[in-house]
């Protein structure tokens, strides 16, 4: 389930080392190979086998059109779900009869990257890269593509859909990873919910880098924070609203490094105006809460669990967490505030929420009767620390679109 959030026959693509040196950068294509979906949210994965050695991916180059393609994500396997070429990877949507229907990945699951909402190119930091191949755990890639407009294939076209890898044979000293945290659970109508998860870092003797972020919720998400805490202390990893391009965006605290001992935390802020609760799930009727953290290391070694998950509302929040020190009380006053905004969102008390919630709103509606107070004194710099994370948007190039990601490593 969680590789969710995750017909054409038997041949895969291999992704062979380039002519010539094996410093020179190659540019392979992980295309769907001109599929026709008949079916709105149908979900499809398609393969590449990796040769015997070692290969290094430097960046990721979107081919998709955000009002036919929902999300796309790119997973490492040890074994695809499938020995098709192209197979129905929906485990949470209902079967497809044009596919077969199979996980992503059979066994050894890693996310390497997502994109959605026309987010433009990646490319790592320098020195840092994706091993995958050769002798890694991770034998073939697999790219899932989420459609959620099928109109144009009902009449005969077809998709190509998918993601240009940038790769080298050259070995890199930094090994790339990406951290998944979510939740399950639902909202209520006419409310708004914190679906909130937290586990403690599983990296024993690692420690990593995050240089990027990335949220992704469904129509309802408002804002989607993530967090490290460290002895009681929160550290914003990233924030933002999840209806603006979802591309990964420089983490907000730079230099941050996560180590044994600290916590991993998550909040996704959800207002639902409709007549009817809505539940997580795969279509886009359902909902997403989803934070990713893109991190770097020293070597090639990274964690071994890359996703954190809560059973989320109403039956967990951060005050059901048992794994460690979160300490509630110094959690940042802007978690549910919408970069850019000075106001929080406050989440609706129900018979169902917990205490946490209960607490959290009285503290935000004490803030926000204040923030009133000073706004009706003229104090019109007050969203201006709120919305700092603005300002802290990736360097972008406009000869090639791309944006370039991480602090200064040195």
């Amino acid at each position: 389930m969680l590789a969710l959030l995750v017909l054409l026959g038997f041949t895969s693509v291999s992704l062979a080392a380039p002519a010539g040196s094996s410093d020179v950068p190659a540019k392979v294509d992980l295309l769907m190979p001109d599929v026709q979906p008949k079916l709105p949210d149908t979900y499809l994965c398609h393969k590449i086998k990796l040769d015997s050695t070692d290969t290094y991916i430097t960046g990721f180059v979107p081919n998709a059109d955000m009002n036919i393609a929902h999300h796309m994500l790119l997973y490492g396997c040890l074994e695809p779900g499938s020995d098709k070429n192209v197979w129905n990877c929906g485990e949470m949507a209902a079967p497809n009869p044009l596919f077969e229907s199979a996980p992503t990945c059979k066994s050894g699951p890693k996310i390497i990257y997502a994109w959605a909402m026309d987010a433009p190119s990646l490319v790592l930091p320098k020195d840092v890269a994706f091993k995958v191949g050769g002798h890694t755990d991770i034998k073939y890639i697999v790219l899932q593509v989420h459609y959620k407009n099928v109109t144009k294939f009902l009449n005969g076209g077809k998709d190509r859909s998918g993601i240009t890898l940038q790769t080298t044979k050259k070995s890199l000293p930094r090994g790339a990873g990406v951290y998944l945290l979510g939740t399950m659970g639902s909202i209520p109508a006419h409310s708004t919910v914190y679906m909130e998860t937290a586990c403690p870092f599983p990296g024993k003797n690692l420690v990593i880098h995050p240089f990027a972020y990335r949220t992704h919720a469904h129509t309802l998400g408002r804002v989607v924070s993530g967090y490290r805490i460290r002895d009681g202390k929160w550290a914003e990893v990233g924030r933002m609203d999840p209806r603006k391009p979802e591309m990964f965006y420089n983490a907000t605290t730079p230099h941050m490094t996560v180590k044994k001992g600290d916590i991993l935390a998550a909040r996704c802020t959800m207002e639902n105006g409709l007549d009817h609760d809505v539940a997580i799930g795969a279509t886009q009727k359902d909902e997403m809460c989803n934070f990713y953290i893109m991190y770097w290391v020293e070597g090639d070694h990274i964690l071994d669990k890359s996703y954190c998950f809560s059973p989320g509302p109403p039956t967990w929040y951060w005050a059901d967490f048992k794994g460690g020190d979160i300490n509630l009380a110094a959690r940042p006053k802007d978690i549910s505030t919408i970069p850019g905004t000075d106001k929080p969102l406050v989440a609706t008390e129900t018979e169902k929420f917990g205490e946490m919630a209960a607490e959290d709103n009285a503290e935000q509606e004490e803030d926000v009767a204040l923030e009133s107070l000073l706004d009706q004194l003229g104090a019109d710099e007050l969203g201006s620390i709120l919305g700092d994370m603005e300002d802290r948007r990736p360097q972008r190039r406009e000869e090639d679109d791309e944006y370039y990601y991480g602090y200064d490593n040195n």
